[in-house]
């Protein structure tokens, strides 16, 4: 059946996987879509932002000045002085991208601007962090750069030592009796950063997902009312939820930004101390 155009109707409760837009193009989802939008707004941002530098500027420019300074001096508190020119392109980028993608899902339309398929009505425009492949993308994206510094700055011995060694300093027999404690934890710790990218994509993608099934809920509560009754509702229910939903995606791209770096700051700090040292 040939898609047909876009019909503004009232969302059904979205669905854990994303949509395909064409039969022959699984891969190219409603929640791409939205990712390759997301993504020219913000090139587009920055190009008009640093276009043309100059000492007095205008309030575009100083808007994207003021928020790169910001995230550089949270991120450098955090990461160091040393690493923070390697790590922070890749963090503040997905700080940036992750808050205007959690934002943009709010717009109206984004979701309940719907097509027609052989499955049925599909959603035309899905929230890109409500995909899980799209937040577990971003979080194996961000550890395969994790672990390149890592081994960049300590080595691979280096990092070796720094999971399975004693700590510490300690030498002679008291370094062998321990080893096997250290070792253990080792194996602890390994699992541990295994389950980093599964932490980091589960939790932005169940805050997102979570939000976008309450404000689709709150939409069809008035679904049984005369109109203009119910139209009307189904913009009031969900209004005071659309704030709280504001403050969460913020506080998302934030939590998200903040442990990699807190995770490239536990990998590289030895490395750091010996070179202040």
């Amino acid at each position: 059946m040939p898609m047909e155009l876009p019909y503004l109707l009232a969302a059904e409760s979205p669905t854990v996987t994303a949509n395909p837009l064409f039969p022959s193009i699984p891969w190219f989802t409603n929640s791409v879509l939205v990712t390759i939008i997301v993504t020219v707004l913000v090139v587009i941002w920055a190009r008009r932002s640093t276009a043309k530098m100059t000492l007095m500027p205008d309030r575009v420019q100083n808007l994207f000045e003021a928020l790169v300074e910001t995230l550089y001096i949270t991120f450098e508190g955090i990461v160091g002085k040393h690493m923070i020119p390697k790590v922070f392109p890749l963090i503040a980028t997905q700080f940036i991208f992750i808050l205007t993608a959690n934002w943009f899902g709010l717009i109206p339309g984004v979701g309940t601007i719907l097509f027609r398929t052989e499955q049925g009505f599909q959603p035309l425009l899905r929230p890109a962090n409500a995909d899980l492949n799209m937040t577990l993308g971003m979080a194996l994206f961000f550890m395969a750069w994790w672990l390149f510094w890592t081994i960049q700055e300590v080595g691979v011995i280096g990092f070796l030592k720094h999971m399975f060694a004693p700590k510490g300093g300690l030498t002679g027999a008291l370094w062998v009796v321990l080893l096997p404690l250290f070792a253990f934890v080792g194996v602890i710790e390994v699992i541990s950063i295994a389950i980093r990218p599964v932490s980091l994509s589960f939790r932005l993608f169940g805050n997102m997902y979570a939000g976008e099934t309450l404000l689709h809920t709150m939409s069809a509560l008035s679904a049984s009312l005369p109109f203009p009754l119910n139209w009307l509702c189904s913009i009031l229910f969900p209004l005071p939820f659309y704030f709280l939903e504001l403050l969460v995606g913020l506080l998302q791209a934030f939590v998200f930004a903040m442990l990699c770096a807190v995770y490239i700051k536990l990998s590289t700090e030895h490395e750091e101390g010996e070179k202040a040292h």
